[in-house]
């Protein structure tokens, strides 16, 4: 039996296309997704509310993955030590947040610890330790980039409007289209417009 939460209401879809059950809380979650379809950074009052609402879901789990990462920040606090508390002697939690501080008070990074009779995992560089699978991921993930990027011809046809383009080019014809990036460099943000811009390989 497998409940997967996330803070954007699209995921709720993609849980259920792959079946497992989404866990609900009752919480406003209409402006949590940013550019290129990741989750934006809540504020405290927000992560203290979504804290208290998992913990009842979070005692419930033999096991319990973490993936919430935020583009250029700290991983957010998700399971506390409390929850880790509440938990069931004998659960585990693998934090693949880990490298970005980790979605758990009590993960060490690149090591595994046993905290109220609960197991931590914090590993690193996961992609490494699955290297075929990764490669298979990253290879699968290029494909789908060259084929929304490259017209039938082959030629580059780069459409700024689309969310996944805007948040992955850097750089083009002397302007810098993406979000974080400009504002990185105290750059206004961009004003989107109907257009494409398009130029040959």
């Amino acid at each position: 039996m497998v409940e997967a939460y996330d803070v954007r209401p699209a995921a709720r879809e993609q849980i259920i296309s792959v079946g497992a059950k989404p866990v609900e809380l009752d919480l406003d979650t209409g402006e949590s997704e940013g550019a290129g379809g990741y989750a934006k950074e809540q504020g405290e009052d927000f992560l203290r509310r979504q804290r208290e609402l998992m913990t009842a879901v979070v005692a419930e789990q033999d096991i319990i993955i973490t993936t919430a990462a935020i583009p250029g920040a700290k991983s957010p606090i998700l399971v506390t030590e409390d929850m880790v508390v509440a938990m069931k002697p004998g659960s585990v939690i693998v934090d693949l947040a880990a490298e970005r501080g980790g979605n758990c008070d009590l993960t060490e990074q690149g090591k595994t610890v046993v905290a109220h009779d609960v197991t931590i995992l914090g590993p690193e560089n996961v992609p490494s330790d699955l290297a075929y699978h990764a490669s298979q991921m990253y290879g699968k993930n290029m494909q789908t980039l060259l084929e929304l990027i490259l017209d039938e011809q082959g030629n580059l046809n780069l459409d700024f409007n689309d969310e996944i383009v805007a948040g992955t080019v850097v750089a083009h014809q002397g302007n810098i289209p993406h979000p974080h990036m400009r504002k990185l460099l105290g750059l206004a943000e961009l004003v989107r417009t109907a257009r494409t811009a398009s130029c040959h390989r």
